[in-house]
């Protein structure tokens, strides 16, 4: 049987990708800045944050059927680490927590249709 994606999940697969990739490059930013953007604590978020988002998009675009589970977690660690980057004053933080904020609400929305399934 074809696996077909929905348009709400291509979003959610785009957003997990974006989001992936926004904290990978913001990795960098913060080791390169040092001081408390380079915190042990912080880094190790980024790339919590950086997998489970790569890894919710995979299971999606591989048609799993425990993609609901993946992005349940996936909007739970992107809400956090918006938060954690939310402590930060400048610009590319302020876009990371954005990047993540709007990957949780579609992991959230993709989630939710476990119960409607």
């Amino acid at each position: 049987m074809p696996h077909h994606t929905s348009d709400e999940m291509r979003e959610c697969i785009d957003r997990c990708q974006t989001c992936q990739e926004t904290c990978l490059d913001v990795i960098t930013h913060c080791l390169e800045k040092g001081g408390e953007h380079a915190d042990a604590e912080h880094i190790r978020m980024l790339m919590v944050c950086a997998e489970i988002c790569g890894t919710s998009a995979r299971f999606m675009l591989l048609g799993s059927p425990y993609h609901t589970r993946t992005c349940e977690v996936c909007a739970d660690v992107c809400q956090a680490c918006a938060e954690d980057c939310d402590r930060f004053d400048d610009d590319m933080m302020k876009h990371c927590a954005d990047v993540c904020r709007r990957c949780a609400e579609a992991c959230r929305e993709m989630a939710a249709t476990r119960s409607r399934a």
